[in-house]
């Protein structure tokens, strides 16, 4: 059997996209902490185009994007499949996982920004966050993928543990219960699921992390 690895940051939310994808397969792998100040000789040989994590290494094949690793991961291992056997399914799934990966920068310009860029960035991450609560969340199941963990619950996950992160240190509250209900019961369904809920970044060691990061991002000129 080939031996997996994976090189990654310890509060990326991408890196934990691919945590959860192969905690959910069951796969035994080896977990490279990369220090991105100064990357590391296996971090560029194995991603020499975009040099960022994470990065899969699934023998001497290596893998980069994290929805492009949830997916590689997914078709490899049939174990608890993240996306569904029918094909308008798949679709479907696969349409709502870009979505989120086009449209969530906005959230992070909310975290980068002060002043007019911030306020911009808020609107733009409502709209975001009202388009998925009435389009692609429905009533009748706990999760994205249903019952169980899918594809798009993967792409969203990070709005179940960094987003209160980012709002306690902005100061702004995006996911308001009373406008976003599914979204927030979303949040709850999967944050209790037995493979999330053990393999989530420490809250207040994050804090620190982003916080600190927030404030040389501001001072910088």
């Amino acid at each position: 059997m080939e031996i997996v690895r994976l090189i990654g940051t310890p509060f990326s939310f991408f890196s934990y996209r691919v945590i959860w994808a192969l905690k959910l397969k069951g796969i035994n792998y080896e977990y490279i902490d990369e220090d991105m100040s100064q990357k590391s000789p296996l971090l560029l040989k194995y991603n020499p185009i975009h040099k960022k994590v994470p990065v899969l290494i699934h023998g001497e094949k290596s893998i980069c994007e994290s929805m492009v690793i949830v997916e590689y991961i997914d078709e490899t291992w049939q174990l608890n499949p993240l996306l569904s056997t029918d094909p308008y399914d798949r679709a479907v799934a696969r349409f709502w996982a870009k979505y989120i990966e086009e449209k969530s920068y906005s959230t992070w310009n909310v975290f980068c920004n002060t002043g007019e860029k911030q306020q911009n960035a808020i609107k733009e991450s409502l709209e975001m966050l009202k388009t998925i609560e009435e389009n692609a969340l429905g009533e009748k199941y706990k999760l994205f993928g249903g019952e169980n963990i899918g594809l798009m619950d993967i792409a969203f996950g990070g709005y179940a543990h960094w987003m209160e992160i980012i709002e306690e240190i902005v100061g702004v509250k995006l996911l308001d219960p009373q406008i976003f209900p599914r979204l927030n019961a979303w949040v709850k369904n999967f944050k209790e699921v037995p493979v999330i809920k053990d393999n989530l970044p420490d809250r207040d060691e994050m804090f620190v992390y982003m916080k600190n990061a927030r404030e040389k991002m501001l001072a910088a000129p």
